[in-house]
């Protein structure tokens, strides 16, 4: 209990670049993880306009699927920067001193549950993660498509990431299949700017990519819907931890995640506002 709060806050430069202002976890699995999802959308980006939609851009059906693709494109690129550089809910370090548990009001003999990995006294749902090395509110699980954890604070995003990536997914697979029949029936002439053994090479991986992907992220999308209405997250539904909490009701559980209905449910770039307060002591600076 006589750990240097003070101390571990200077060394801890694992999960913040930028001088300590920007919240990002130094883990190369993670990060090459990262910059494949990045890849995989801009390789959707460059099949979807050039091979399918900007030969035929003079028609609505080209303009109009453009409009649309690019919209959730870039829907899906900035919630998955905002999942990734977001603080997910993480306790500080080295909180549990004397002198902190005094001034946040902790009585005598009061049970205090501790941790020993980073010496941070834990709020109630918190887990610790090994890849940030921190404990962190509410944590659902460890992504490392985003390089992050998916806690309390980023939940919003993340399910906002997948929601988006399943829509780009399967618009490119209906587009990607539409495209093909085209080319089939009119014998590849005019149908592409490029060579027909081309085409059906990028035709086919985008086909494969996007209904890989439309798979596992309504997947993801299912599991965390039904996480945030039951008000149970995947780690406490995986260690099959009792609620010793008072949960909320489903609309309550859907509102602490996306705050008040609105469309800015919809927003990577609207936060949801706080619906219940902590003691700040549980809140990084």
């Amino acid at each position: 209990m006589d750990f240097q709060y003070s101390n571990i806050k200077q060394e801890d430069f694992h999960n913040k670049c930028c001088s300590g202002r920007i919240w990002c976890i130094k883990d190369i699995c993670g990060i090459i993880c990262a910059i494949l999802t990045w890849l995989l959308i801009f390789y959707a980006e460059f099949v979807v306009m050039s091979v399918i939609l900007i030969p035929t851009l003079d028609s609505l059906y080209s303009v109009s699927n453009t409009i649309l693709f690019q919209t959730l494109a870039f829907l899906a690129f900035a919630s998955h920067l905002k999942t990734m550089f977001t603080d997910p809910g993480a306790v500080p370090k080295g909180n549990a001193t004397k002198e902190m548990i005094r001034q946040m009001g902790f009585r005598e003999g009061q049970v205090i549950f501790k941790c020993p990995k980073c010496c941070s006294i834990k709020p109630d749902r918190a887990h610790h993660c090994s890849v940030c090395q921190r404990c962190v509110r509410k944590m659902d699980h460890h992504c490392p498509w985003v390089n992050n954890c998916v806690g309390e604070n980023n939940q919003k995003y993340f399910v906002l990431f997948t929601f988006y990536i399943a829509s780009i997914s399967i618009h490119s697979l209906i587009l990607a299949v539409n495209q093909m029949l085209t080319c089939v029936q009119h014998e590849w002439k005019d149908c592409t700017a490029y060579t027909p053994p081309t085409t059906v090479v990028l035709l086919l991986f985008l086909i494969f990519e996007a209904l890989l992907f439309a798979i596992f992220t309504l997947v993801m999308l299912a599991t965390q819907v039904q996480a945030i209405w039951n008000d149970k997250t995947g780690i406490e539904q995986l260690k099959k931890e009792q609620a010793t909490w008072a949960k909320k009701s489903r609309w309550k559980s859907i509102q602490a995640v996306f705050g008040r209905f609105s469309i800015l449910w919809f927003s990577p770039f609207a936060k949801p506002s706080p619906s219940y307060k902590t003691d700040h002591y549980f809140y990084s600076v």
